[in-house]
């Protein structure tokens, strides 16, 4: 009985270590290179870093929902990601399937607004045009990687928002 209740151990701790050593493509991958209160990404292929005064990330729940709101900007660029249905460190996927999760690249026309250029993704038939990993977060900060294509609806043309990571602080 001794030797029973023994093997029965032995076969819990490994099965324990086993599936919690075990990862996913949804863990949220490595967080990205971000400095600490920025958001950086290459927007078609030019380098993008948000000022840390003007970058937050916010964690709100109402109705049941969560909602992660993230934003950085520079004097005249904006990168602005949403996860509706929040639920913590995993992969988001940016699709026409699920409008509730968005990204968008902002070019701001502050003398004249109404010449404001923004590029959403995702859009009509995009399909799956890019991911949110988030890797870490804290009560804190939220860490993780982004890419996208956006799609601008007044011209119709494109950008490429690749090799994206923030680092940002809760509000």
């Amino acid at each position: 009985m001794k030797n029973l209740k023994n093997l029965f151990l032995l076969m819990l701790a490994v099965s324990v270590v086993s599936l919690t050593s075990c990862s996913s493509d949804d863990d949220g991958g490595n967080g990205g290179s971000a400095a600490s209160g920025t958001i950086k990404a290459k927007i078609d292929g030019s380098n993008f870093t948000s000022l840390e005064i003007t970058s937050f990330a916010s964690v709100q729940t109402g109705g049941g929902v969560t909602t992660l709101v993230m934003q950085g900007n520079t004097q005249d660029q904006a990168i602005n990601m949403i996860v509706n249905g929040y639920e913590g460190v995993g992969t988001y996927q940016l699709s026409d399937d699920n409008v509730f999760i968005s990204a968008s690249y902002i070019e701001p026309d502050i003398s004249n607004p109404a010449n404001t250029q923004t590029w959403s993704a995702p859009f009509q038939d995009s399909g799956i045009i890019g991911e949110i990993k988030i890797s870490e977060e804290t009560s804190s900060a939220v860490k993780g990687t982004f890419f996208f294509t956006a799609k601008n609806s007044n011209t119709g043309g494109t950008k490429e928002i690749t090799e994206g990571s923030f680092n940002l602080n809760k509000m």
